[in-house]
């Protein structure tokens, strides 16, 4: 009796239990429904086989993708205060910043990677939508400054992928100021004559659209991908009108002249090559900019 019930009954046991399976091994696409299994979906970059949706993607994510062989250096941006307005609404801003980083393993919303795309090297940005919304806040602006300034330096294109619900609202006036900062840094970059091409990924709103998002040489964006300040409900409820189909979707702004292509996402890597060998002029080694300083605001 004990060889069957300290072994046969256990097997019997584990063989009928339920197994568990991952959540996340299927995905679901928003538009059409369709179940995409997770690798058949990495493998297609993030974009459903069968919609043609594009997904969003994060900071490490996009990198892989983007840069040559998987290979990036990491350029890191300066620290600034953890929480210098002392917030707290239903959270502590600190308890909701520490659960954001063990989330995205990222320290903010936006990172920096240099590395070649196509043989062509290039500095880029990406503002990682799992980090709070892809909010602008004093980090963020300092590490779109600081690749800015990177580029700059290296007179290399700056390439930024912009993915944000607008300004971080748990910094107040400190995450409004980097919307002047930001602007700023863009003019010197661009007085050195370098490209600056901006991705437009699904969503781009609020400040970041109203700041350095808007504010390339070139702007690209991807199918279906929302680009405004305030969102179409918004819009909808104050004007009282109804808005046309496809409102501030990437389609219909190429339509109006507000961005200069969208890209479908395996296309980019190309494009955004061929724009940079057309766009950078040769790297001179007497041409070194004086260095940019941006003061940060005291807290």
């Amino acid at each position: 009796m004990s060889w069957i019930s300290n072994v046969v009954r256990p097997k019997i046991r584990n063989f009928l239990a339920k197994k568990d399976v991952p959540q996340n091994l299927w995905i679901k696409c928003p538009e059409t429904g369709e179940m995409v299994f997770h690798r058949d979906l990495e493998a297609n970059h993030y974009v459903i086989p069968g919609s043609g949706y594009h997904m969003r993607m994060t900071a490490k994510q996009r990198f892989e993708y983007f840069f040559d062989n998987a290979t990036w250096e990491t350029i890191p941006s300066p620290d600034v205060p953890a929480d210098p307005l002392r917030f707290r609404d239903e959270r502590r801003y600190t308890d909701r910043l520490r659960d954001a980083r063990a989330k995205t393993g990222a320290v903010d919303s936006v990172q920096i990677g240099a590395g070649t795309v196509e043989g062509v090297p290039v500095i880029s940005a990406v503002q990682d939508f799992d980090f709070m919304g892809g909010s602008l806040g004093m980090a963020a602006g300092e590490a779109v400054i600081t690749g800015l300034m990177a580029a700059r330096e290296r007179r290399k294109p700056f390439v930024l992928f912009a993915a944000s619900g607008g300004a971080r609202m748990q910094e107040g006036v400190l995450a409004l100021m980097q919307l002047p900062r930001t602007t700023v840094a863009v003019d010197a970059f661009r007085d050195e004559k370098l490209p600056y091409i901006v991705v437009l990924t699904h969503p781009t709103t609020g400040g970041v659209t109203a700041s350095y998002a808007m504010l390339g040489d070139i702007h690209l964006a991807e199918p279906g991908a929302l680009i405004g300040f305030a969102g179409p409900r918004v819009i909808e409820q104050t004007i009282r009108e109804k808005l046309p189909d496809g409102f501030q979707r990437a389609e219909y702004l190429l339509e109006h002249g507000m961005i200069d292509q969208v890209v479908h996402r395996h296309q980019l890597r190309p494009t955004i090559a061929r724009l940079c060998r057309l766009l950078a002029p040769e790297s001179s080694p007497d041409a070194s900019p004086e260095p940019l300083v941006i003061e940060a605001e005291p807290v």
